[in-house]
């Protein structure tokens, strides 16, 4: 009884810590975008995303490489659902809406899609994913950030346009800028600190998770999907949700649309460089399928009114706890 209470209790100081860190977080990291001249989006897809799904790229790669690889596979698969069907959707829902730009949907929510299909067809044309489909996704990853690159400087060069035919507003945004001082190296600090806690706060909810999980009899590959998913995930939750309760839609989106992508690319394709990843035959037959299912549901909620509504962001639910009640009950 007192070990349950124990964990209870880490789970709860933890919540507090991650929570408080992912204001530190994207407060900074949203003004070194804007001082720098990098897009809400573009800091998403990249930063935050990359910054917020260092919790599941680190259990993969610890248990992938220390001989549990479908804990590594099911904190994969698992966290993407919940991300888009889970993530989105509570953040839909609370916030009332998520604003989507034209381009970055076609862009980020398409190769999000892609991921997941790349993901599929390794698995499909094998009982593990191999050094080559590693190399694959790596490949596709770099090629991806080569993309943002091109597109971040297109923007700067739209934005250098309008400001030489808005030259008044111009001086305008340049006397708000300096009337705010920013202190490059102090926020750096600031980014580095909410994101080490977001880590730190989430790695002690994952233990406190997973101990009480162990001592439930529950079995490993629910333990992946469910209670490391989700709990590695917290931290894009936590990011995603404050930014857009602070109407930074481009930020919200691009946390998650760039964590799917990270994580199943880079997540899986570098620990599949050191060692073969075997895989399950339910996650090729259920969780993949569910995960691409889910991915373009994203895609058709958003693409009509460029926003991810109240209603949508319901629908998402659903579909998630639809997701964990078949799942479940396929598995016990």
């Amino acid at each position: 009884m007192l070990t349950w209470i124990i964990m209870v209790a880490a789970i709860i100081v933890s919540l507090v810590i991650v929570i408080k860190s992912a204001d530190l977080f994207v407060d900074n990291i949203v003004d070194i975008g804007e001082h720098v001249g990098i897009s809400q989006v573009i800091l998403g897809v990249t930063a935050s995303a990359v910054g917020t799904s260092l919790p599941e790229f680190g259990s993969a790669m610890i248990s992938i490489l220390s001989g549990n690889p479908d804990i590594g596979v099911g904190v994969t698969v698992g966290s993407n659902i919940w991300n888009i069907a889970g993530i989105l959707g509570i953040t839909a829902f609370i916030a009332g809406y998520i604003k989507t730009g034209k381009e970055e949907l076609k862009r980020d929510g398409l190769m999000a899609l892609f991921t997941g299909l790349i993901l599929m067809f390794f698995m499909l044309i094998g009982n593990e994913i191999t050094r080559v489909a590693g190399i694959v996704l790596v490949i596709a990853y770099l090629i991806y950030l080569w993309t943002l690159l091109k597109a971040q400087k297109k923007d700067n060069t739209e934005k250098e346009k309008r400001a030489k035919t808005e030259e008044s507003s111009d001086v305008k945004e340049v006397e708000d800028k300096d009337s705010k001082p920013f202190n490059k190296k102090k926020t750096i600090i600031l980014i580095i600190a909410g994101l080490a806690g977001l880590i730190i706060g989430c790695r002690i909810m994952v233990w406190a998770g997973v101990e009480i999980a162990h001592m439930a009899n529950i079995p490993e590959m629910i333990i992946g999907l469910f209670a490391l998913a989700i709990g590695t995930s917290i931290p894009e939750l936590v990011v995603t949700l404050s930014a857009a309760l602070k109407k930074l839609h481009g930020l919200s989106m691009g946390t998650i649309l760039g964590s799917n992508i990270f994580n199943i690319l880079i997540g899986i394709g570098i620990p599949s460089l050191f060692v073969a990843i075997p895989i399950e035959k339910l996650s090729v037959t259920f969780d993949a399928p569910y995960m691409i299912f889910v991915t373009a549901l994203l895609i058709l909620l958003t693409i009509k009114n460029k926003k991810l509504s109240r209603w949508g962001g319901l629908i998402l639910i659903v579909v998630y706890l639809i997701y964990i009640i078949t799942r479940l009950s396929i598995t016990m």
